[in-house]
């Protein structure tokens, strides 16, 4: 059986190992010439391991990268895996969607299986997909599944084998293909009634992470004019055994998941006619955070930062990550240099972001940020010279100073 994952990002970079190690044909497609030549080296985003994992796949013939697909390669199952950002209004953006089903559609062989990882709104696969990929297409009998992807870039723990995955589809056969397939390599597959409750599952999972640290950011400004810690408050409320979960605040919320979801969740609202309100206060106490931190800093410098020099150490959204997807670091800088500071930032994983370059920690600043501690970044410079410092880390870890927010 030959598989095909359309897109090699976080999502379907990984589906294509797995795929290919438990014997599956498999193609992976970009559209990204330069992404495909880099795999097609041996290099990729993703760990020494998996490296090692493609070149042996590669020499044993289960493995192909690709820019272009053809008829010929006789696909059996085409899985969707492309990014679906938001648009600059924060409305999905569905038009690299749209470009997968066309390129599917070009090539689709009678009877084939095209299943959606993408996140989107509810009813993509039966009221979007399904009928591009079909009016698009001259082959009959297609079929079509959902499996919302649930990676978690940089998680040890939880991969793609043993995260539980949800699945759906339009018919019975729909249904029992897409299980057969994730069943090879999932050691939990739960298959729900309809793509829209899958669909759903996956918007649900994300907006319930975003109202609950939106909870948490709010609660700064109270624990502030208040005098006491949110993070120790926190701790005391996790000794309690059940019902309940603590979130940690932060300058905002980054990746493709949490800013994104819950995003997708309200647009699904809104097209029949409702609304989520606390989704939507959620999404705009989260965005507002670089906002009310930069404020806070300013007020901390005795409300004047101009050329104050500081610097961020780490920018990426999440810890030991290159993912720069709406990283909320980057409107910090820009508020903060919005106000008259000169900041610079630190960010060996990331390396280099637009025209800007990481730069080693430096004694001779005003302030450090603490803003993504990745295990690379060594503090002791600040902390032998007695540099000021601020934790904006959204975690309960202590690097030698106390959480500002």
């Amino acid at each position: 059986m030959n598989i095909c994952v359309i897109g090699l990002g976080y999502v379907g970079l990984p589906l294509v190992i797995q795929a290919a190690k438990v014997g599956f044909k498999t193609y992976g497609y970009d559209i990204d010439k330069r992404k495909v030549s880099n795999l097609i080296k041996g290099e990729s985003l993703l760990s020494k391991n998996d490296q090692i994992n493609i070149s042996e796949l590669k020499s044993k013939g289960m493995l192909e990268f690709i820019s272009r697909l053809d008829n010929d390669l006789d696909i059996d199952i085409y899985v969707i895996a492309v990014p679906t950002p938001l648009n600059s209004d924060g409305e999905p953006d569905l038009s690299m969607l749209k470009n997968a089903c066309e390129t599917i559609a070009a090539t689709i062989q009678p009877n084939s299986l095209v299943i959606n990882e993408s996140t989107s709104f509810i009813g993509t696969l039966r009221n979007y997909i399904k009928p591009l990929v079909e009016g698009k297409s001259a082959s009959t009998g297609i079929k079509f599944g959902v499996a919302p992807e649930r990676i978690d870039p940089g998680n040890l723990s939880w991969t793609l084998n043993n995260t539980p995955r949800v699945i759906s589809g339009l018919s019975e056969d729909a249904i029992n293909e897409t299980l057969n397939f994730y069943q090879r390599f999932c050691n939990e597959v739960h298959p729900v009634e309809s793509p829209e409750i899958a669909e759903a599952a996956k918007l649900i999972e994300n907006s319930f992470r975003q109202v609950n640290i939106a909870l948490v950011n709010e609660l700064t400004a109270l624990a502030s004019k208040l005098n006491f810690s949110v993070h120790d408050a926190l701790a005391a409320a996790s000794t309690k055994p059940f019902g309940f979960m603590p979130f940690y605040p932060s300058i905002g919320v980054g990746g493709h998941c949490i800013p994104v979801d819950p995003a997708y969740l309200s647009y699904s609202a809104k097209r029949v006619g409702t609304e989520t309100r606390l989704i939507d206060i959620s999404n705009s106490i989260n965005l507002s955070m670089p906002e009310t931190i930069t404020k806070r800093i300013v007020e901390w410098f005795g409300k004047n930062i101009q050329n104050k020099l500081i610097q961020v150490a780490g920018i990426s959204y999440k810890k030991d990550i290159p993912d720069m997807r709406e990283a909320p670091a980057i409107e910090l800088i820009r508020l903060l240099r919005l106000s008259g500071a000169k900041v610079t930032w630190c960010d060996p994983v990331v390396g280099n972001f637009g025209s800007e370059h990481s730069i080693p920690l430096s004694k001779n600043i005003d302030l450090g940020l603490v803003v993504t501690p990745h295990s690379c970044i060594d503090f002791t410079i600040w902390k032998t010279y007695g540099v000021k410092v601020l934790d904006l880390s959204a975690n309960s870890n202590n690097y030698g100073w106390s959480k500002f927010l």
